[in-house]
């Protein structure tokens, strides 16, 4: 299959971009020196020059706390750059993947958000990849929706090397404990990624690493998987105020993906060994 990955050189893309390659598929991975997202006449020009049967558009403007002083900036990306991608690939007839986020609910859920609950993001960044969702399906005819949390991966900053740094210098940490949410591991999402785009079966996904945890019990397992004596302290997300509010709880159902008899992401601890044992 010929595809091509948006945000080719960011913690997603590039693990993306691998495995498709790893598996055969003719890929052309764009970063923004490649095709700007929020120039249209761009975007239409890279991917009908192209013409991939499946777009993977991972390039995103992910600053959760910038967002919230740059509203703008969020949109331009996440809203209008989407709308510019969806409707070049409609052009072209190819199918295309919006990577999403559990952000787009309000986190004050007691059950697992299942793919059709409704929406009600709290933050700018919520607010904008909502945005990309309605406009990619709005303007693309084969759009899958694919909503993830709490990403980390060999590429970029995430929580897990953060971790695994203080983890080296500090003794003790305090890590917040009333969020929960699932740790989802780039590989893993990567290769449900690949398989999605070999179905036509259009939607909605919930595809996080399975199980849940709170920041808290996730750095405890980090630690506890690689080997290092750290005392982790439980502290309330009051204790440590951020610019954009973060979900209490965002754990996510991934009903969508049993329904249309898809192999589901394996368990959050799984994924965080493979990945620990990949970084030593």
């Amino acid at each position: 299959m010929k595809v091509l990955v948006t945000g080719a050189k960011g913690q997603l893309g590039q693990d993306v971009v691998r495995l498709l390659g790893e598996a055969g598929h003719e890929v052309k991975g764009c970063d923004r020196a490649d095709m700007d997202i929020t120039d249209q006449q761009q975007c239409e020009e890279v991917i009908g020059g192209y013409r991939p049967e499946a777009v993977i558009h991972c390039a995103a403007y992910t600053a959760v706390d910038a967002a919230e002083e740059d509203a703008d900036g969020a949109y331009r990306i996440n809203a209008a750059g989407t709308r510019n991608i969806a409707a070049a690939a409609e052009k072209v007839g190819a199918r295309l993947v919006y990577i999403s986020t559990d952000y787009v609910f309000d986190g004050q859920a007691e059950r697992p958000y299942r793919e059709y609950d409704n929406t009600a993001p709290q933050t700018v960044y919520g607010e904008s990849k909502r945005a990309g969702e309605v406009l990619a399906q709005s303007l693309n005819s084969k759009t899958f929706i694919v909503r993830t949390s709490w990403v980390y991966g060999q590429h970029g900053g995430n929580f897990v090397k953060t971790m695994l740094k203080l983890g080296a210098e500090k003794e003790s940490l305090s890590v917040v404990h009333d969020q929960i949410g699932s740790p989802t591991y780039t590989v893993d999402l990567a290769r449900f990624l690949l398989q999605l785009i070999q179905t036509e079966k259009y939607g909605v996904y919930h595809a996080s690493n399975s199980g849940q945890c709170s920041w808290h019990e996730f750095a405890q397992a980090i630690f506890e998987t690689a080997g290092l004596q750290v005392n982790v302290l439980p502290v309330t997300t009051e204790q440590f105020p951020r610019p954009a509010k973060r979900p209490a709880y965002s754990v996510m159902d991934h009903t969508a993906i049993r329904a249309n008899d898809l192999e589901d992401l394996p368990h959050w601890r799984d994924g965080l060994e493979r990945f620990l044992a990949q970084v030593k």
